[in-house]
């Protein structure tokens, strides 16, 4: 004989929640930047601002005393 079917409700994820594999083609997502990617690009930036700070500065004392 055939179990009636139940009457509660069957729980399924929300559609939201489920998250769809995605291709570069079809609108790839951007990963969140880590933290210590913007670590290293915070040191480059200011290893270069040095670098900068050190040429102005060359430029104006001008050519080194022998």
């Amino acid at each position: 004989m055939p179990r009636a079917l139940s009457s509660r409700r069957v729980p399924r994820p929300h559609p939201t929640l489920r998250r769809q594999p995605h291709h570069r083609r079809h609108g790839a997502l951007l990963r969140p930047a880590r933290t210590s990617e913007l670590v290293l690009a915070l040191l480059g930036v200011a290893l270069l601002g040095a670098l900068a700070l050190a040429a102005v500065s060359a430029a104006v004392s001008g050519p080194a005393l022998p």
